[in-house]
């Protein structure tokens, strides 16, 4: 254990006097003609770090400004804006990189000493590091959403497949963004990870539930129940618009628009009414109405199924249909039976439906009846008088 622990010593004071010497002279990297320069101004540290950050700005915005130019005219001709949006993100790093490369210079232009010098710079080369692994994380949203509009040669790539890939990107970009901000800090990553499994076992045990909402996000993305955009309803009685599918819980947008936020894990063991499967989106609304017994049938239900197709969110394929369902205690029960495009129509398309009935009725002369009971005297008592 001893020796194990005095390689892994070793190997750390190797990684940190190999980021010492790549962080030494920064300067080595400029050209000559701009070393003549910094040498005429090194007796001025405060000057030459002012001069070193104003100049390191200007070339960095003028460079972004290139960037954006040079391939935004590039990208203007096609008909989509994903590239747009992709040259906009990546436009950042290009920033990024100049000015904190400048930040380093002028740090060295200070003339601290070596600790305090090697220091500074691992700090600003890390917010580098992060804001590099910000750009990623954007860019590869971007990259999937379009990915996924171009079914012909990625169709793995899809709306439900997406957050999947997204989780994995997203794990593998901080990943790999943590392994070189320890690379900088001139520690060996191989001891860290043979750590990270001992601690991954005490945080497995510690964070289960999260672990298992977790696993159930890629159970649900890889058997489907539902994608974004369908309407589910679940057995305690929620309905929503699916809006995401994340690492811990799905979101739903109910019609009042308040938005749930389920745990995946009872998400995964819940039982789901998904309003848009099937074969279609479309969806089936019933609107019963009862007739007087009195009415004549045939033109209760012409009327009926004149309104169905009279009404403009009502399907036309598949046809409305007008069924008799029941003899009620005071009417007759007629059911409309019609198609929807989306199912967040259904309670505007029932309210329209609903009022039309109404009023229809009263124009021909249907009665809706009540309930009501009819009281028959057979006999008046006699008046003995």
């Amino acid at each position: 254990m001893a020796e194990q622990t005095t390689a892994t010593e070793q190997a750390e004071n190797t990684d940190s006097q190999v980021a010492e010497q790549m962080f030494s002279d920064i300067k080595s990297w400029l050209p000559d003609f701009i070393l003549n320069y910094w040498e005429q101004l090194q007796t001025h540290p405060w000057i030459l770090m002012l001069v070193v950050l104003a100049t390191g700005y200007i070339i960095a915005k003028v460079s972004q400004w290139l960037f954006k130019t040079v391939w935004g005219s590039l990208t203007a001709k096609t008909e989509n804006d994903f590239d747009d949006r992709i040259i906009a993100v990546l436009s950042k790093p290009v920033f990024s990189v100049i000015f904190y490369g400048a930040m380093a210079l002028a740090v060295e232009a200070l003339q601290l000493s070596s600790s305090t010098d090697t220091t500074l710079k691992r700090v600003i080369f890390s917010l580098l590091i992060i804001a590099l692994i910000v750009t990623a994380w954007k860019g590869s949203k971007v990259i999937l959403e379009a990915l996924s509009h171009n079914r012909k040669y990625f169709k793995f790539v899809e709306e439900r497949t997406i957050p999947v890939l997204n989780i994995m990107t997203q794990i593998l970009v901080i990943g790999l963004g943590s392994y070189f901000l320890i690379l900088l800090w001139g520690k060996d990553p191989t001891a860290w990870l043979a750590s990270a499994g001992v601690i991954g076992i005490a945080i497995g045990f510690a964070a289960k539930d999260t672990l298992a909402n977790l696993f159930a996000g890629f159970f649900i993305v890889a058997d489907a129940p539902y994608k974004l955009g369908d309407y589910i309803v679940l057995d305690t009685g929620e309905r929503g618009m699916v809006t995401h599918v994340g690492i811990r819980s799905t979101r739903l947008l109910t019609r009042d628009d308040v938005e749930v936020t389920i745990p995946n894990s009872v998400m995964g063991n819940a039982k789901i009414v998904n309003e848009s499967g099937g074969p279609w989106v479309k969806t089936r609304i019933r609107v019963a109405v009862g007739v007087s017994y009195d009415s004549d049938l045939d033109k209760v239900c012409a009327v009926l199924e004149d309104i169905a197709n009279q009404s403009e969110h009502v399907c036309k394929d598949p046809v409305p249909r007008v069924r008799a369902k029941l003899f009620n205690g005071s009417s007759i029960d007629f059911q409309i039976q019609a198609w929807i495009d989306r199912p967040e129509l259904r309670g505007r398309v029932i309210h329209n439906l609903i009022l039309t009935i109404h009023q229809r009725f009263k124009d021909e002369g249907i009665e809706i009846p009540y309930s009501k009971q009819d009281l028959y005297i057979k006999e008046l008592p006699k008046n003995d008088d």
